[in-house]
């Protein structure tokens, strides 16, 4: 059954039930519910993740029959997951766009369900993270945002919303507070020395790849978690594909050198979802027409199962050792 509005083919995150968000009785007993957001008019370069989340829901080489085991987890991240379709957004009108998304986000979080935002440019982890801190309370959610770019720009293009800015937006409308927003992945050469002023006068923590390879990135995310857990009662994950090297997702567009691995990524989002209260999630900046060999869609696809396989291992409490053999014949 067709329940929401749809940008490309019909077709639901790898075969999960559909619903409507607008419906709760079509969702009752979900866990996550999946939301597409086709936008990409905040983009200031590249064009193209519209396409998003119909390549990230189809973004797999396996039967797409709702059912998706972890091998290392050895639990169904599919399991109690629907998917509600595309919000319908206008890339010509972004105000009204994001306004559009957040109502869908919060009416999804109202209900107990964790939202999960299939991306668009990464304007929308403005609303997405707002309509989660609507129902959960302005302040008492903290932010992991992945990225090459710190996105805390004020006024760009001569616009106060883009994909540039959403971070800035969420701070200044105080809906996060910026001490318990953490960044990992910065690098390059934006933005200039005004808005990193701001960031720190804000207490943002950034870990730019210099101190991830000096550190390493597990002492990193150690630190992170620890500051996103003070006097916060849930984590926010916004993961854009951008944080990984371009050699790893070049379907996107603003492409910089010198990122994550895409091993790297996929380990913090299931170590983040096994440890973290993952109250909402987005995965921003597929653009298909940049791909190559769709090796940006497989990779966003497998953020989002290992953020869906690690928060259903935390609902179910077992403990995980990441050292521990799949198999052992001795």
């Amino acid at each position: 059954m067709r329940y929401g509005a749809q940008y490309g083919p019909d077709v639901t995150f790898l075969g999960v039930p559909g619903c409507d968000w607008r419906e709760p009785s079509t969702y009752a007993d979900a866990h996550v519910v999946v939301i597409g957001a086709p936008f990409d008019g905040g983009t200031s370069h590249r064009p193209g993740t519209r396409f998003g989340p119909s390549a990230i829901r189809q973004g797999c080489y396996l039967p797409h029959d709702g059912s998706r085991p972890s091998l290392a987890l050895r639990v169904d991240g599919l399991e109690g997951v629907y998917d509600a379709g595309d919000v319908e957004m206008f890339s010509g009108d972004a105000v009204r766009s994001v306004r559009d998304l957040q109502e869908a986000v919060h009416a999804v979080t109202a209900t107990g369900a964790v939202p999960l935002v299939l991306g668009g440019d990464h304007t929308i982890a403005w609303p997405d993270a707002a309509g989660v801190a609507q129902h959960l309370g302005a302040g008492r959610i903290s932010m992991i945002h992945f990225d090459a770019h710190a996105d805390t720009g004020d006024v760009e293009f001569g616009s106060l919303v883009g994909h540039g800015q959403p971070m800035r937006r969420l701070i200044e409308s105080g809906a996060l507070r910026g001490d318990r927003f953490l960044q990992v992945g910065l690098r390059g050469y934006w933005p200039g020395p005004e808005t990193l002023a701001w960031m720190a006068e804000q207490g943002m923590r950034s870990y730019e790849m210099t101190e991830i390879g000096a550190r390493g990135l597990d002492a990193c995310l150690t630190e992170a978690f620890a500051i996103a857990l003070d006097d916060c009662d849930g984590v926010f994950l916004s993961v854009d594909v951008d944080v990984c090297d371009p050699a790893h997702a070049p379907g996107t567009g603003t492409p910089e050198p010198g990122g994550l691995t895409a091993r790297e990524l996929l380990d913090a989002v299931r170590r983040i979802a096994v440890e973290l209260p993952v109250v909402g999630m987005d995965v921003v900046e597929v653009s298909p027409p940049y791909d190559h060999a769709e090796l940006t869609s497989f990779l966003a696809n497998r953020v989002v199962l290992e953020a869906l396989s690690g928060m259903a291992l935390r609902r179910r409490g077992d403990p995980w050792d990441p050292a521990r053999p799949l198999l052992d014949g001795r």
